[in-house]
């Protein structure tokens, strides 16, 4: 399941396992998502995951044979308690049922429901947990469900599953679908545009450049201005297709004392030969006084000796003397890091602060970046 080894390193709300997982065989593989568990509510679905499972300690066989028959008898309804705890009793085997839940769900009159329980983000949590990519698309197409996911964040929790599966091309008819429906009235919601960029860099061809460019061109049009990962993302990717000046162009807006944007920035002008005009950025940070580690803004090995290769090629002596002693000052206080690289920077998991609570447990995004270690899925 994803997500579910990394959580539970880093909460006690797993204390006893056995609550959540009764006699089940997990095996531990490698996943990769962008976004944290807190980023995406999943910490919040296994809160409730976890009172669910104890309050239907004894019940829960009983209520899923209930639901069975329900689905199946034209006589029934599936109430919206009666989902809600499917839900956050689910099992890999209850997948179908859960199917067919949704869909009866979904097509009951609505003058019956009367409710405002938003449940697209609390099904595509579950997916996510299950790790359940096939059974999310599927539900997700289905023409029943029609307006069922029709959240925003319904659509961001998707795209990171499919991200973390490498279903790329499924991500981008998925956007697709997300720019055609105009959802709150946006083309171009941005952290699912953060999503689309990162299947872009990750695979890294002439087509998926092709892809970002025409999105970046339409997002420029409209007067959209895009996050800064998503900066980094089409940046990183232009540098990798030999585009330096796509990257040096995408980036304009941002603020440089961000690191991934100082070194995209003196990488692309490298690139472009410009050599002479990465010196003062280079530069800039020896004026700076950062009193901790942290705050100090640093320079990448790869960044440093990408300029070398450039001002050697270059054949200029003085600016070549120029850049080495530049670098030797940098050295010297410690402002090199060779422990990152912008690869690593835009791999790392996208966190954010305590958010808004929205109905039906949407949620609203804030992030900030921290860098983990490699995730862990769990696979009953």
């Amino acid at each position: 399941m994803s997500l579910i080894a990394n959580y539970l390193t880093r909460t006690s709300v797993y204390s006893n396992l056995r609550l959540i997982l009764p006699s089940r065989t997990i095996y531990v593989t490698q996943v990769t998502n962008l976004y944290s568990p807190h980023a995406l509510g999943i910490d919040g679905f296994l809160q409730t995951r976890k009172k669910a499972k104890e309050q239907f300690t004894n019940y829960s066989e009983k209520f899923r044979s209930k639901m069975n028959e329900f689905v199946s008898s034209k006589d029934t309804m599936i109430f919206t308690e009666d989902l809600k705890n499917m839900l956050h009793l689910a099992e890999p085997t209850d997948l179908n049922l859960i199917l067919n839940m949704i869909k009866k769900f979904n097509s009951q009159n609505s003058e019956l429901r009367f409710g405002s329980y938003v449940f697209g983000p609390v099904v595509m949590r579950m997916f996510h947990f299950l790790d359940a990519p096939k059974e999310a698309l599927a539900c997700f197409y289905d023409p029943k469900n029609d307006g069922f996911f029709d959240q925003l964040v319904s659509y961001h929790i998707l795209l990171d599953l499919l991200y973390s599966h490498e279903m790329y091309d499924e991500m981008y008819k998925v956007f697709e679908r997300a720019q055609n429906k105009q959802i709150n009235m946006t083309k171009f919601p941005k952290y699912c545009v953060v999503m689309v960029l990162a299947a872009c860099y990750k695979q890294n061809t002439p087509k998926s450049l092709e892809y970002a460019s025409k999105l970046w061109s339409d997002m420029a049009s409209a007067g959209t201005v895009p996050v800064r990962r998503a900066c980094t993302f089409f940046a990183a990717l232009a540098l990798k297709q030999g585009a330096p000046h796509i990257a040096m162009e995408s980036v304009s807006s941002q603020r440089q004392h961000y690191v991934t944007i100082r070194n995209i920035k003196v990488m692309a002008l490298a690139d472009m030969g410009r050599v002479e005009d990465t010196l003062p950025i280079l530069r800039s940070v020896l004026d700076i006084d950062s009193p901790t580690q942290r705050d100090r803004h640093t320079f990448f090995e790869e960044t440093m000796d990408r300029v070398q290769k450039a001002a050697e090629k270059g054949g200029n002596k003085d600016v070549l003397k120029q850049f080495e002693d530049i670098r030797k000052a940098l050295k010297d206080r410690g402002l090199i890091d060779g422990s990152k690289t912008i690869d690593l920077l835009l791999n790392t998991e996208i966190e954010k602060p305590q958010p808004g609570q929205l109905p039906g447990g949407q949620q609203q995004f804030q992030y900030k970046r921290v860098q983990l270690g490699p995730r862990k899925k769990r696979i009953v």
